[in-house]
């Protein structure tokens, strides 16, 4: 296959970043995206110049680094599928694709198709967890779950924080990433004792980080790779009117 490439190239967060357009020729069309990423920045290195940087961990889709916005979608065409597992087959030979960085506020650019997501860590140590005592793990029948909980939680569980429904969203809100880590704790039993200062001290990080408002179009959910639904969300806000009602506000 031949393919033209118009990739985004940013030096740094200060430069105001340019599309350049690369042409590949012999893409199989068994490679992966990111493996015909990596042909690229082999005959960009042969050439001299600067090869594209761009996230990358597992390349099996369960880390959550790989973060392109292809062709006008977040990992691409192919619903519930990260960008590292996308193969070529699934475009035509001749296609021109454009592949830019998560674009959001929130998600500054570090260089070219790589973006600072620290935000999403700081959302997770504002309480994204429970606090208990480790050691051996406990046999797992000791606390009993419902069936219908312990899928739900796992459905949420699900999340692989890459950032695409941020970048889908017209809004740039995290609010499916944010729900999806609130809700898997707030449905198990181990959650129960910080549920309350859990979802208002997550709520609370993610306004301060300048994600914004949620306003239920539902393009997160349609461009998830693991498809977390935004129930999770009307999950969130429940939660989250439940906790504010029962803080102990100052007068």
């Amino acid at each position: 296959m031949h393919i033209t490439l118009k990739v985004w190239r940013q030096k740094n967060q200060q430069d105001p970043g340019h599309f350049e357009t690369y042409q590949l020729d012999n893409v199989n069309e068994d490679m992966s995206f990111l493996e015909m990423f990596d042909v690229l920045n082999d005959k960009l290195i042969r050439e001299g110049k600067d090869p594209v940087a761009f996230d990358h961990d597992c390349r099996e889709g369960i880390c959550g680094m790989c973060s392109m916005y292809i062709n006008g979608r977040p990992h691409g065409p192919l619903k519930g599928t990260t960008t590292c597992q996308l193969h070529m087959r699934h475009f035509k030979d001749g296609d021109t694709i454009v592949v830019e960085p998560w674009r959001a506020a929130a998600f500054p650019v570090i260089k070219d198709l790589v973006v600072d997501r620290s935000a999403f860590d700081r959302i997770m140590q504002a309480e994204g967890f429970i606090s208990v005592n480790t050691g051996s793990a406990p046999d797992a029948n000791t606390i009993p779950v419902e069936k219908d909980k312990a899928d739900a939680a796992f459905a949420a569980a699900a999340c692989i924080g890459c950032g695409a429904c941020v970048a889908a969203c017209k809004n740039s809100s995290a609010m499916l990433f944010v729900s999806a880590k609130i809700a898997q704790l707030a449905l198990l039993p181990q959650g129960q004792p910080e549920r309350k200062t859990r979802v208002l001290n997550m709520i609370a990080q993610m306004q301060k980080e300048g994600f914004g408002s949620c306003s239920n179009i539902g393009s997160c959910e349609a461009e998830c790779p693991k498809e977390i639904p935004i129930t999770f969300i009307a999950k969130a806000n429940s939660e989250y009117l439940k906790a504010m009602l029962a803080a102990d506000l100052p007068e």
